[in-house]
């Protein structure tokens, strides 16, 4: 058994990422061509939860990918599986991988994880930063419409899709802005209808200010990220010049993305109750 937080043992910290799933499959074909087929993925199912000799071998292996499948869900217990699994196997006589090669196989598919015998490490460099969902300036719409995005997004991380992840933060920060149109006072109310507009008028009118150079930080990345010579989450990637977004950079840009929405939720909460209280003070 591997050591880690006992806690995920009970509630899932996150999935595991497909590739490590199918990696780790591939690797119990590997192990099981040294003998017994059979035998070898019956072991591999019992380390995975399963019960019970399957009708055939081909079953075996069809009940063996179910049954990683459904631990995956639970990154840490699904490795301390693989790690019990192989321990076994050895014991049997194969040969298996050492801890270097699924540790390679972690940090490819950037799960989040490392074996450092007999501890599993949580390795993340960038834990997603707290974006506060419960704005009391916004409706229970947009609430739910922050939740949704939000873990979405760190799903499609955790599944090592990093490029729909910024694009479902994208669409999130997006979308948020538009909360701000109809603000101000007079001449200076928000008129925008979408991202760009909303944001240059903010500019305009907090002109000198800090929020000034954070609206221009936030349409920057904004602006890279939906470039086809950027990010290319928004208007497709330039197959020539397009750059493709790696794991760990998709991490930093929705936790920058994260980052501004915070930003922009209490802006919009403190602008709002600053109308409010002008309106009560006129009667």
């Amino acid at each position: 058994m591997l050591n880690y937080d006992k806690s995920w043992r009970f509630k899932s910290p996150g999935p595991t990422p497909q590739g490590v799933v199918r990696d780790f499959y591939d690797l119990i074909e590997k192990i099981a061509a040294q003998g017994d087929v059979w035998r070898v993925v019956e072991q591999c199912k019992s380390h995975f939860g399963g019960n019970g000799r399957s009708s055939s071998l081909d079953w075996a292996r069809s009940d063996l990918s179910q049954l990683m499948d459904s631990s995956a869900e639970n990154a840490p217990v699904f490795i301390e599986a693989f790690w019990n699994c192989c321990e076994d196997l050895e014991q049997s006589g194969l040969g298996v991988p050492d801890v270097q090669i699924i540790n390679a196989i972690l940090a490819e598919h950037d799960a989040g994880y490392e074996i450092q015998p007999p501890a599993l490490i949580a390795t993340r460099a960038y834990p997603p930063i707290t974006v506060p969902r419960q704005a009391p300036s916004l409706d229970e719409q947009a609430r739910t419409l922050i939740d949704e995005c939000l873990a979405e997004s760190e799903r499609l991380l955790d599944a090592g899709q990093g490029r729909r992840a910024v694009q479902e933060i994208l669409f999130l920060l997006e979308s948020i802005t538009t909360a701000f149109r109809g603000l101000g006072e007079d001449t200076v109310t928000i008129q925008g209808k979408y991202f760009g507009p909303i944001i240059n008028e903010i500019k305009k009118r907090e002109r000198g200010k800090a929020q000034e150079n954070i609206m221009t930080w936030m349409t920057t990345l904004h602006g890279y990220l939906s470039s086809p010579t950027g990010g290319g989450v928004r208007h497709g990637t330039d197959l020539k010049e397009g750059i493709a977004i790696q794991q760990h950079e998709a991490r930093l840009y929705c936790n920058l993305a994260r980052s501004y929405l915070t930003f922009l939720l209490e802006e919009h909460d403190q602008q709002t109750k600053g109308a409010s209280s002008k309106a009560w003070g006129a009667y």
